[in-house]
């Protein structure tokens, strides 16, 4: 059990603030939970040199030593037992089982960054000998691999408190390839963010880590995330939020006189696309699971299917809008989500080619508590209004009818990038879904068949990014161990003595890990 007191932690210490407040906010009761305060400049400075001068130590830790934080880490999380669980409901109105589901797999998503840090494959190590009797030039002896790249600025998202929030998959990502991580906790879940820097302070203590390895700063203001942005000492930036906040944090990274890589994930309405003849073999079943995805959550989750292209059907339409409607009204995150919200589907319905079609209430009266929306549009109106692809975070979708399949091409070819796609079809539909893959694979991270992208399987074959503006870089996952490569670059030596190399690159081989030598792969040691 931790005693609460709202206060924020740097490197080993817990300290009050003294910017101004913020509030953390039951979102079904709208009660006051508590009391917060800013951190600062001050504060931002004391963090980013702590990491700094844990950097020089901490990245020379031994993967044992490193995996063995990893491990402690999860079993301190699960210490915190119902307090956690509790406390963070209380400032998201998630549910206890959500919650719980979500705390699982938060764990074990570290369990699996320590069991990769003990194999050190990942570090991707490459060996060249050399061959001083080749002409015209001698070959030199080189070798290569993957190191860390320093201190790292994370982002603590409001809808995965647990799994991509203060001990979320960005900052367990930035731990595990050996980098000190300042967390800029979500101001929604002030208390959540706390139990989890006691769980830092637990760990590092246990396992003998530079107290500057990890850090939490709290707080609202825009400046604080400026300035921790802005701050020399910070090598790389990991984000999961709104394409509106990220992309401020782009441009505040791109602006700095050292510019650093901003790693976010962003906005997406991920496209699900169903062919007529799935419709006809499995349109009732499609109607039900399609809308209860879009409910999942309230909406909330970055791979909410928001945009469904169909060929023309209207008793689909009034399907999927008859069971969002029976479905639970849920509560928003907070008052700012559920504004925005409403904001988002008043932009939409606002377009003359859009219709509400099961509009039964004024959305203005509960947005917080908003109802489940299905909106109605032509594949024509779609195409001349790039503004409905915006995002519009919360508990609606967009059912696009077409008039053929060929125009589900069109309307594909048309999309910004995303972090999925869905295709429902079947066998006779070969040869039109060629085509759309064809389109998707530039658009997307992942396509998924006959289903739909709620739901993130955490595994090595995970991608969870995508093209502008679902990610930052198109080319990294924020889910999955690959994340781990976000936050390394690669150092090669050349002719370098053998007991000055990483030990991944010892001719011994002495962690026996699979390198490639020479073009082939092989945990083989070098003689």
């Amino acid at each position: 059990m931790h005693n609460l007191t709202q206060q924020s932690y740097i490197a080993g210490d817990w300290i009050s603030p003294s910017g101004a407040n913020f509030r953390a906010q039951d979102p079904v009761s709208l009660e006051v939970l508590a009391e917060h305060k800013n951190c600062q400049q001050s504060e931002v400075n004391l963090a980013a040199q702590a990491a700094k001068q844990a950097f020089d130590n901490y990245r020379q830790t031994s993967i044992l030593d490193r995996a063995a934080l990893l491990e402690t880490i999860a079993e301190e999380i699960e210490a915190l037992g119902e307090q956690l669980i509790t406390v963070c409901n209380q400032e998201t109105g998630l549910g206890l089982p959500r919650l719980t589901g979500e705390l699982g797999r938060t764990t074990g998503q570290i369990r699996a960054f320590a069991a990769i840090v003990k194999d050190s494959t990942w570090t991707q190590a490459s060996i060249d000998t050399a061959d001083p009797a080749r002409q015209p030039l001698a070959k030199p002896d080189l070798r290569k691999i993957l190191k860390p790249i320093g201190p790292v600025a994370v982002f603590g998202a409001s809808n995965f408190p647990f799994a991509f929030g203060t001990l979320g998959g960005d900052t367990i990502s930035a731990l595990a390839s050996g980098n000190p991580v300042i967390v800029k906790g979500h101001p929604s879940h002030p208390a959540t963010n706390e139990l989890f820097a006691s769980v830092m302070e637990k760990a590092i203590a246990k396992s003998g880590t530079p107290k500057g390895t990890f850090s939490l700063l709290q707080g609202n203001a825009i400046s604080l995330s400026t300035e921790l942005v802005e701050h020399p000492l910070i090598e790389a930036v990991g984000f999961t939020g709104s394409l509106r906040a990220g992309r401020a944090i782009m441009d505040v990274a791109a602006k700095r006189t050292k510019p650093i890589p901003v790693f976010a994930e962003m906005g997406s309405v991920n496209p699900v696309f169903i062919t007529e003849s799935a419709m006809t073999q499995s349109g009732s079943s499609i109607a039900q699971n399609l809308a209860n995805s879009v409910c999942l959550g309230t909406g909330q989750f970055c791979t909410s299917p928001g945009i469904v292209v169909i060929p023309k059907n209207s008793d689909f339409v009034n399907s999927v809008a008859q069971v969002m409607t029976n479905n639970a009204r849920n509560v928003m995150l907070n008052e700012g989500i559920g504004k925005a919200f409403v904001q988002g589907v008043e932009t939409f319905i606002e377009n003359s080619g859009v219709t509400w079609i099961n509009k039964n209430d004024n959305l203005l009266d509960t947005p917080i508590q908003p109802p489940n929306i299905v909106l109605n549009t032509s594949a024509e109106t779609f195409l001349n209004n790039s503004e409905l692809q915006h995002e519009v975070f919360g508990p609606a979708t967009l059912i696009v009818e077409c008039d053929n399949e060929q125009q589900f091409i069109a309307i594909a070819h048309a999309l910004d990038g995303n972090l999925t796609a869905s295709i429902h079809t079947t066998e006779q539909d070969d040869q039109i879904v060629k085509a759309l893959l064809l389109q998707l694979e530039q658009k997307v991270g992942r396509i998924i068949f006959n289903g739909f992208p709620t739901g993130v399987e955490v595994c090595g074959s995970q991608n969870h990014g995508g093209p502008y503006p679902a990610a930052s870089v198109a080319a990294s996952t924020s889910v999955g161990i690959d994340a781990i490569y976000r936050f390394v670059r690669f150092v090669s030596y050349q002719d370098t003595p053998s007991h000055l190399l990483p030990a991944e690159l010892q001719d011994s081989n002495p962690l026996n890990i699979m390198r490639r030598v020479n073009g082939q792969f092989n945990a083989n040691p070098i003689k």
